[in-house]
């Protein structure tokens, strides 16, 4: 055992791990068993749950066929889309390599569901920022403000929780859809549980029972046991390059929910008349597939990673969100610095620990979407894929890292441990050794 754990300490010092920073972390990561073990207990029955599925709706080699042209008759994408509704306890599904990402998936949602002169609700603040020209908070072309669609929004309170009043006097008669945001994104406040947005869906349905309830489920999926589907949503919905593909979809976005709301959804995307009858696959329904039979252990390794890094770095005196502690919702590790200098370093060192383009420096740049500029480090099989290693944030106080991903916990612990090798590397770390 003892040469293992040499070579294994020398593998390491080969690929640019300090003596302090390795004894630091593996100090770490033996305080975190217990957690660890529950992780794999959620992911164990995560893992029945997507099989069962794949089982129930007669999952066979044909359906990963692929087909061209207009796409009729796909068996296979007719099936991973049956496969999805049965996991998130849906009527039904849309799975798409025609959705090109998150933000698409979402703008499909909306657009789909409102019309001019309805008013959609943010009970959980300000979206996601490329959200924003979606919606019109800022201006854009095909906006939804620029089709007489509204928009509200009540905020949290400072510390966290839901503005009850505040979100009873903001609904109305023009609320027609309610949008609830589970992660973080681009903001240091908590990412909602599961039960949490039930809480919150009831108290919305109780004063507005045809309000249509949306949640973007991204970075949360298989998280825990249960989804916001499970809870009451009209509507949940996510990107393929993030939990629900395990990595290997190369491509897509997923909407689960009633049969109404995905009719419409199927229309908006293709075209009304025709809605989900349509939409080759191109050979990509066994990636979709297999990437969600992997997503349960691909996201407890996601997850293993995140908590590694909060207690590495709340060690070490930095304001994480969520802490080492508390439970876990979403995939996501942000890290305050308040100084550019160090964000950039962590940056600098999960593009270094990945396994392509682990040459590149990442470099802050103005990013379509977003009000300022943005570093982004992902060294990704799959562009811009975040459930595998990345790390990124706006350039603007407090300076906040947002980490996620990894297809292994092996990779994860080397990408956070890379990145804090980069940060001693300048000095402001460690200073008493």
């Amino acid at each position: 055992m003892m040469e293992n754990k040499d070579m294994l300490k020398d593998y390491y010092k080969q690929m640019g791990i300090s003596e302090p920073v390795y004894e630091f972390c593996h100090r770490m990561e033996e305080g975190l068993k217990e957690r660890f073990a529950k992780i794999d207990e959620v992911a164990e029955c995560n893992q029945m749950k997507v099989l069962r599925a794949m089982r129930e709706n007669r999952l066979s080699e044909a359906c990963f066929a692929p087909t061209t042209g207009y796409g009729y008759n796909d068996i296979g994408r007719e099936t991973l889309e049956k496969i999805y509704a049965s996991v998130f306890h849906t009527e039904d599904a849309l799975v798409r390599p025609q959705i090109t990402c998150g933000t698409h998936a979402l703008a499909l949602a909306l657009m789909s569901q409102l019309r001019p002169g309805d008013e959609l609700l943010s009970p959980v603040g300000k979206p996601y920022d490329t959200l924003e020209e979606v919606i019109g908070i800022r201006p854009s072309n095909g906006s939804l403000a620029e089709y007489g669609i509204s928009y509200r929004q009540v905020d949290l309170l400072p510390d966290g929780s839901f503005d009850w009043d505040g979100i009873e006097k903001a609904l109305n008669e023009k609320t027609k859809m309610v949008t609830i945001q589970r992660s973080k994104g681009y903001a240091t406040r908590p990412t909602l549980s599961v039960e949490r947005i039930g809480e919150l869906i009831g108290f919305i349905k109780e004063r507005k029972p045809d309000v249509i309830c949306m949640v973007d489920n991204c970075y949360g999926e298989f998280v825990e046991l249960r989804e916001p589907s499970d809870v009451g949503a009209d509507l949940v919905v996510g990107s393929l390059i993030k939990n629900p593909g395990g990595g290997l979809a190369p491509i897509g976005g997923y909407l689960c929910g009633t049969k109404e709301c995905i009719d419409r959804a199927a229309y908006r995307l293709t075209s009304p008349g025709l809605g989900k009858e349509v939409g080759a696959t191109l050979g990509v329904t066994s990636a979709f597939t297999q990437g969600l039979f992997l997503a349960p252990t691909v996201v407890k390794g996601a997850l293993k990673g995140a908590i590694f890094a909060a207690a590495i770095y709340e060690e070490l005196g930095f304001r994480v969100v969520p802490d080492s502690k508390e439970s876990r919702h979403d995939i996501i590790q942000a890290v305050e610095f308040h100084d550019p200098e160090l964000m950039v370093a962590f940056c600098e060192g999960i593009q270094a620990a990945a396994p392509v383009d682990s040459f590149v420096r990442p470099e802050p740049w103005d990013m379509p979407g977003y009000d300022s500029q943005v570093i982004m480090a992902a060294g990704a099989f799959v562009s811009g894929s975040s459930i595998e290693l990345s790390a990124d944030g706006p350039m603007k106080e407090p300076y906040a890292v947002y980490f996620q991903g990894g297809l292994t916990w092996e990779h994860a612990k080397y990408g956070i441990m890379m990145s804090l090798q980069k940060i001693y590397e300048t000095g402001k770390i460690f200073r008493n050794e």
